[in-house]
């Protein structure tokens, strides 16, 4: 059973909400981060992304995580962050073409990341891994939180319910992507208990985005175990602060490919021999490129014209978690068989291209960048991912887009104090 609780958030006050919160530390470049930034000097990603205040060399550099810490430091003694009074729960709520989704911020249970309560679904990169480490540990403090979704709790539902249909948002604003952005505060004692008890009944929490995020706060709470080797369990190190959603309120979009080269082939062989495993035809007219209609068809654009791909009978077994999912379908008979991409995650011959960048997007890298071959995939839902991490299994590598991202710096954890 899933242990959430409440917590004593760092946020900033309701007129800078807004200024303050900024797009995830890893879903920019370092130059894209710098243009964000520039002229906000109240903007996250001086926390967040401070290699925007050092270098591009110093990226990963110990100056780099040491001014994450100073530039949080100064936020807290100008007022740009603010430490509420006492531990308390907060209902966040996203709004992107027209679907809402809302979500209970709290802490969730470090060791039941570790014996499986929290489950995961994908592999982290160990180098991705370093970087959130050493920057939770400088700041002392989780910036960002991970995103976990869960089957609907509806007595935690009804608390959720009553408390934002009650009293106007402490936060409400929209951003230049499109999103509006919504915060409650629940300090209730009555509500804030009946949120933990629903949480106590949900049999599991699964990551939905930030396994790196995840898999960082367990190591920086296993660094802070050693040096308290009297912890009790109970200190802040020991929980991970995450947005839980309802399952059935999220938004999977396609996480498509692109691949440099056709691995010596002519355009004429490699479409013959893609042919015995896929069914292949021009495919239909639409507007900004074809995105497939059902699970096992593809999109494929090649030599500046979209064809559709449909995977055929025998070449994946629909009973198994993972090799049914789309991504692993077409690894298994095209990238690796055919193109020579034996391992997406070190492959530099390949790039994925998340979907809110458009289908249009797969054009143009083929068109101006050189690509010579795109796939458009259908998405992986909420039902593929939960039956993937129930298995224990692990998808493959960038199977899942969602959308809309948390925002960063609405809410920060302090992890000792």
């Amino acid at each position: 059973m899933a242990t959430v609780r409440p917590f004593v958030a760092l946020r900033p006050p309701k007129n800078l909400a807004e200024k303050v919160s900024s797009l995830p530390y890893d879903v920019m470049s370092r130059d894209e981060a710098v243009a964000m930034a520039r002229g906000n000097a109240q903007s996250f990603l001086h926390v967040c992304r401070a290699d925007i205040d050092t270098s591009e060399a110093l990226i990963h550099a110990p100056e780099t995580y040491a001014k994450s810490r100073e530039n949080l430091e100064k936020f807290i003694a100008e007022g740009t962050l603010v430490r509420d009074e006492k531990p308390c729960f907060y209902v966040y709520r996203q709004i992107f073409r027209g679907r809402v989704q809302t979500g209970v911020v709290g802490c969730a249970s470090v060791d039941e990341y570790l014996d499986g309560t929290i489950k995961k679904h994908e592999l982290t990169r160990k180098e991705k891994e370093r970087d959130r480490i050493e920057h939770f540990d400088a700041c002392s403090a989780q910036t960002e939180p991970v995103f976990l979704a869960c089957r609907r709790s509806e007595a935690v539902a009804a608390v959720v319910r009553e408390q934002t249909e009650r009293r106007a948002p402490e936060y409400d604003f929209r951003t230049d992507d499109g999103v509006s952005h919504a915060l409650w505060k629940i300090d209730d004692e009555a509500a804030i208990a009946a949120i933990r008890e629903g949480f106590a009944a949900v049999p599991a929490l699964y990551i939905a985005d930030g396994h790196h995020r995840t898999a960082s706060a367990a190591a920086v709470s296993a660094r802070r175990r050693a040096a308290h080797p009297d912890f009790s369990g109970t200190e802040e190190f020991n929980f991970l602060m995450a947005v839980i959603f309802w399952a059935e309120d999220l938004f999977i979009m396609d996480y498509n490919r692109v691949v440099k080269d056709l691995n010596g082939r002519t355009k004429e062989e490699f479409l013959a021999e893609i042919s015995e495993k896929f069914e292949v035809v021009p495919a239909p007219y639409q507007e900004n490129g074809y995105a497939p209609r059902r699970k096992h068809e593809f999109g494929m654009f090649l030599d500046g014209a979209w064809h559709s791909l449909t995977a055929r009978a025998g070449t994946f077994d629909e009973n198994h978690p993972t090799a049914s999912l789309d991504c692993a379908v077409l690894q298994e008979n095209l990238l690796a068989p055919v193109l020579g991409i034996d391992d997406p995650r070190t492959s530099a011959r390949i790039d994925f291209v998340g979907g809110i960048r458009g289908l249009g997007e797969l054009e143009r890298r083929c068109r101006e960048d050189g690509n010579a071959v795109a796939f458009a995939l259908f998405p992986v839902t909420m039902d593929d991912l939960f039956r993937v991490a129930d298995a224990g299994e692990i998808m493959p590598p960038k199977s899942t887009w969602f959308e809309p991202k948390l925002r960063s710096g609405l809410f920060v954890h302090e992890i000792e104090r």
